[in-house]
């Protein structure tokens, strides 16, 4: 198929029909709402069912619901909403059922505003539901991979039976760009020994929390996530492999981080970018051969540091870490450089 000029949010949507998603169930809320615009022609146009819900906690219910029947289920959400869906997140994971959450970050905290923001880092990356899990967590830099990591992540959730976030931004979610689809897939439902099918031939199949009837459940969620951990780390680098400084950013934030890279490249600065792909598993293969740099710097787009804390940890904190956050402006690539120029010069503070 040919590339076509398209949001980010109906790439993302475009892409989980293509991926053989069945079923939707979400909440409006800026700025994903086309997600759910598009998906509300879009799906029945496959067959597929489209349930704008009568809030988050309702969506996210209804997905459980429909994951335990095998379908491919998403919902999305973005910042407050993201919180309500939290339990139900917590809920899907005890039962390990696979599911697409996707949340277009907008900033702040409470309330927040509709400003471009990565404020959702921690309780998208830490879980901000209870008990003992994690979601996968994936976080695209452009239109093309937003659509792309749709399917992967539908074919990762079902390999670990997990719930998968795909983590955006409103920047990614409104710009548009060419994007590139695959052919429609018909996914099936029941090729899966797990589900509810309500076919009376196949076993009876407990849709709860797995605690409740597998005896070594402990040691079975230590290997599940220590397998994801170990197997499923994705990120890119630019120049590392001799730069004294390196960046540390994902999403939009990434693409400035380029252009610096790039620019301070010209002037004979040593700087490189480390880009995690996965949010959860973080990359910490990356930090491996950077022995040789003099400080890492995690460039946010929130006030607070954030992704900093998994840097520091990445990297064992054999070099000085610093941050470098945008708070309610969007930053530039002349914001960014002069920040790192303050960090070569000392004139910045380690946040770790």
């Amino acid at each position: 198929m040919d590339k076509q000029l398209m949001k980010g949010n109906e790439a993302i949507a475009e892409a989980a029909v293509r991926a053989g998603c069945k079923f939707f169930a979400g909440y409006p809320i800026t700025p994903q709402s086309e997600i759910l615009e598009y998906l509300s022609w879009r799906m029945p146009e496959e067959n597929g069912v489209f349930i704008q819900s009568e809030s988050e906690l309702a969506g996210i219910s209804m997905v459980y619901g429909a994951a335990a029947t095998g379908f491919r289920t998403m919902t999305s959400s973005s910042g407050p909403g993201y919180s309500l869906l939290q339990e139900g997140i917590s809920y899907i994971a005890s039962a390990e059922l696979p599911c697409l959450i996707v949340d277009v970050m907008r900033y702040g905290s409470g309330l927040g505003d509709i400003f471009v923001g990565q404020s959702d880092y921690w309780q998208a990356v830490k879980n901000g539901g209870h008990g003992d899990y994690r979601s996968i967590v994936y976080a695209p830099s452009s239109v093309q991979e937003a659509a792309d990591f749709v399917r992967m992540g539908f074919e990762k959730a079902e390999k670990y039976r997990n719930p998968v976030t795909l983590l955006s931004d409103a920047s990614i979610g409104q710009m548009m760009e060419p994007v590139k689809f695959p052919e429609i897939i018909e996914h099936d439902p029941d090729q899966y020994d797990w589900t509810a099918s309500g076919k009376g031939e196949r076993k009876f199949n407990r849709i709860t929390s797995v605690m409740y009837y597998m005896d070594d459940y402990d040691d079975h969620i230590a290997r599940k996530y220590k397998d994801i951990e170990e197997n499923e780390q994705l990120w890119e680098d630019f120049h590392t492999e001799d730069a004294e400084y390196v960046m540390v950013a994902y999403g939009i934030s990434s693409r400035v981080c380029i252009e610096v890279v790039e620019t301070l490249r010209k002037e004979g600065i040593k700087v490189g970018l480390i880009r995690p792909i996965s949010l959860y598993p973080f990359p910490v293969k990356a930090f491996e051969n950077i022995n040789d740099a003099k400080a890492l710097i995690s460039v946010e787009m929130t006030k607070l540091n954030q992704m900093a804390e998994d840097v520091a940890l990445a990297s064992r904190m054999k070099v000085p870490v610093y941050g470098i956050t945008g708070g309610t402006e969007f930053y530039e690539a002349e914001d960014v450089i002069s920040s790192v120029i303050d960090i070569i010069n000392g004139n910045a503070k380690e946040v770790i």
